[in-house]
């Protein structure tokens, strides 16, 4: 494997974990479509992604997970359980795409650059979420959740065809979310800081 095929398949392993963090199946779906189609080589020992068993389960997978989403107050509550899995799925998934290295070398790469992307957009989804539970009660969950499913699809679809506009739409979504949360730590701020007003 070349360096450029390497960092190629970094990238498509990037663009999958983002997706990750807001479906954890459909890229892993994404992923065993691609590759029983002959669309994406796996790394050696994650061949099994690609077999028509997993595929079925990350299809039925897929639909359960879609499903609970639309469920009112579930969907806050699953996020206390796809966080952590989001990131083991993220990892998981850049380690089947980066192959021609030491298993170190692989999983540690995996796991900051796929799993940390994977939990960056976890958290914004469960940001967004909680922000919208808080002042719609709750009501505008379910046009987030289909926004979230979209973005899933596109950025597999994405991360398999054009995998370095994957990335950089990635890298796009981490300088918004530092600004968004910088914003509202500032605004925390002012208010926790701001003097009493006298009558």
């Amino acid at each position: 494997m070349t360096e450029s095929e390497a960092m190629l398949g970094l990238f498509v392993g990037i663009g999958l974990s983002a997706a990750c963090g807001f479906r954890i199946f459909v890229p892993l779906l994404g992923m065993g479509i691609a590759s029983m189609t002959g669309h994406l080589e796996l790394a050696p020992g994650f061949e099994w992604i690609g077999s028509p068993l997993a595929v079925t389960t990350f299809a039925a997978a897929t639909i359960l997970e879609v499903a609970a989403y639309y469920i009112p107050w579930i969907d806050n509550a699953l996020d206390s359980v796809t966080t952590p899995a989001a990131v083991v799925a993220g990892t998981i998934v850049t380690a089947a795409m980066v192959g021609d290295m030491s298993p170190y070398l692989r999983w540690s790469l995996a796991a900051i650059a796929g799993g940390g992307a994977a939990a960056l957009v976890q958290g914004g989804t469960v940001f967004v979420r909680g922000a919208s539970s808080g002042t719609t009660g709750g009501l505008a969950n379910p046009l987030i959740s289909t926004g979230e499913f979209a973005a899933s699809t596109m950025m597999t679809l994405l991360a398999i065809l054009v995998p370095v506009i994957a990335a950089i739409l990635v890298v796009l979504f981490a300088v918004w979310m530092v600004r968004l949360i910088v914003r509202v730590l500032r605004k925390r701020r002012g208010h926790t800081t701001s003097p009493p007003v006298m009558t």
